[in-house]
This record gives structure tokens, sequence and C-alpha cells, in this order.
């Protein structure tokens, strides 16, 4: 036998063996052979020795605390003077009644996200981190919250936390700038049977989020899928002249096909165009040679051009000169000054004769 105290802040579970007797509030008391006093602090938190069931049972026990009953569901958001204190998962939970002021309040865990019911300092709290999941959605992003595979909502542009619990819980993102995809090198036969590869750019931008995230596998591939589809039906009926000649209309000519495809996969096509038409050696070869000879052509038909206006020019100074003898004789004596120009030394044979003659030649000149 021995005497036990409890002060005015204490509170005592008295057993017998491991059969609960019953509480021992403030002031002494007798504890018999066999039996234990187990003194708590009203102001810590209960770790109970026995099932909670067990003291439930004593109607004493139950006017000494508040209990709380946290469904499979629910949270509870344990408030003490005020003040954040902890994040109770489902379950039963005692606490003592003293001067503390204790306040619970309850969240649904199937219908309220965790940001719209907690303080957002609260969820930097290592207690309530580790009870819900964070999702991060971008400012050029729309996220799809689904659970145990079912769509639930879409997810704007921010941070959003939801509970951990047994359903499966996952949010796809979709990215909604205007994005690009490259069809580059692909082998294609022209209806001449020439075959070419072309490098093709496309432009598109995500319009409807739930058809290309849950009515199509890996959208991007699909899309690429119909790009190569659609340049292939084009090209095959167009002769490698025809394209060539038309490069830069092979987009505007499958826009509408292209159109309509993508919006099955719940994107809308913006721009596209044809980057290159990449030709086998042997054809560029022979095209290379094409063009060297129709710029020979072009050359010749130049040069044959000004020979026609030189010669026109001439036969139009001769007609002139034809009827002038004045325009004549001075016409021959610009070539005798320019023959003169270029003799340095004259070597003259024949006797006065000739000198005779190119005195009488330069007098008459003079005259």
């Amino acid at each position: 036998m021995k005497f036990v105290t409890i002060s005015r802040h204490e509170v005592g579970l008295l057993f017998r063996g491991k059969s609960f007797v019953g509480v021992r509030l403030e002031g002494w008391h007798v504890v018999g052979w066999r039996q234990e006093l187990l003194v708590f602090d009203r102001t810590t938190p209960l770790v109970l020795p026995v099932d909670l069931s067990i003291l439930l049972e004593d109607e004493r026990f139950r006017a000494e605390v508040h209990l709380v009953e946290v469904k499979d569901h629910e949270r509870c958001l344990a408030y003490r003077d005020g003040l954040f204190d902890n994040l109770l998962s489902p379950g039963r939970y005692v606490y003592w009644k003293s001067g503390i002021e204790y306040d619970f309040r309850m969240v649904d865990t199937r219908k309220d996200e965790v940001g719209a019911v907690i303080e957002p300092e609260l969820l930097t709290k290592l207690v309530v981190f580790r009870q819900v999941h964070r999702y991060d959605v971008a400012a050029y992003e729309t996220g799809l919250l689904l659970i145990d595979g079912e769509l639930k909502q879409k997810l704007s542009a921010g941070r959003h936390y939801f509970w951990k619990t047994a359903e499966d819980l996952k949010v796809l993102l979709a990215d909604l700038r205007v994005q690009t995809i490259e069809v580059s090198g692909q082998e294609i036969l022209t209806k001449d049977r020439v075959g070419i590869r072309l490098n093709f750019q496309l432009q598109y931008r995500i319009t409807n989020v739930e058809r290309a995230l849950l009515e199509v596998s890996d959208m991007p591939r699909q899309l690429y899928l119909l790009v190569q589809l659609a340049l292939r039906s084009y090209v095959g009926t167009r002769t490698l002249d025809e394209l060539l000649a038309g490069k830069d209309s092979v987009y505007n000519s499958i826009r509408d096909e292209l159109a309509k495809a993508a919006e099955s996969l719940g994107v809308a096509v913006l721009s596209g165009g044809l980057k290159d038409i990449i030709l086998p050696g042997e054809i560029r070869e022979i095209m290379n040679r094409v063009l060297v000879a129709e710029k020979q052509a072009q050359a010749n038909t130049i040069l044959r051009r000004d020979e026609a206006a030189a010669t026109r020019s001439l036969l139009n100074s001769a007609k002139l000169m034809e009827d002038n003898a004045m325009l004549l004789r001075l016409k021959e004596m610009e070539y005798v000054e320019k023959i003169a120009e270029k003799i340095n030394s004259l070597s003259v044979s024949g006797g006065g004769q000739v000198i005779d003659q190119l005195r009488e030649l330069f007098i008459a000149d003079k005259k």
C-alpha cells in the first residue's frame, strides 16, 4: 500500500493488473496491493496504456477528455489555444480537458482540395506535407485531375494540393503554347517515279485538352503520322517538276486536310511549310547539266543580240558615208590616225613613188 498525490493539472488512471479500475483526480490517493496508479499531465498528449475502447466505458473518463473521431474519408485540423497543433488522420483521439482551449475542424477528403481549407502557411509543416500530394501547373499549362481513372476536374495554373488517400490520384498536364513538329527525311516517290526526300515543319496548339490527353494515345506521335500521310498523298499525285515549281504551295494544298484531321486529336494547325526537297545524286547531276545548258543558251542569245545590234549600227554608218563623201573621208582619217598612234617606225620600199603618194594624201587632208 502507498499514497500518491495528484495535483490540479494532473489526472490518474488506476489499474489492477491489466484491468482498468477508474479515474483519480486532484488529491491524496491510496494505491493498494497489485494496483498501479498512472499519473498524466493534462497539458501533454495522452499516450494510452490500454485500448481506448476500454477507457471510454468509464463515464468519469469520458467526462475528463475531448473525444475526436476521424472517419476514413476525413482529416481533422487540431488547434490549441488558437494555434495549429496537429493534423489527425482517420482514427479516434482523446485530449485531456484542462485550461487549454482546443478546436477541431473536420475536412472531407472526398470533395475538399487541401488549399481551399488549409492556410497556405500550414502546407509547409511536415505533419501536413506528409499527408498531401502537391502538383504544380505552369502558367502555360492546363491540368486534368484523375481519381481512380475518372476525370474529376480541370486544374488552372498554380500550385495544387490533394489529400493522400486509398484512391489512385493522377494529374495530366497539357502544354498550351505554340509547338512545332518536324517531319524530316521523308522518302517519297513522285508521280513520275522519282524518289525524293522532304523536310516539313508544322506549328500547332492544343485546343481541346480532354481530347488530346484522354482520347488520344501519344498525341504528338499521332499528329506526326497524319502529316506523313498527307505529304505522301500530295507528292504521289505530282511530278517532280510540279513539286519544284510549287514548293511554296505544298502547305496550302494540304492545310485543310491536316486541320480536319488534327481537330480529331484536339489540336489546331496554325502554320507550316516545306523546308527542303532533297533530290537523288543522279537527278541533281542531270538538273545541273540542264541548268548549265539553259544559262549557255541565254548567254548565246544575248551575244547574238549584241552582234545584231552592232551590225545594224555599222549598216547605218555605211549608208550615211555612202551619201556623204566628206563623212567617209573623215572616217578614213580617223582610222589612219589610230593606225599612226600604234606605229613606232616606218620602213618604205618602192622608191619615191610611195613617199609622193603619202605627201599628196596628207596635203589633201589639210586642204
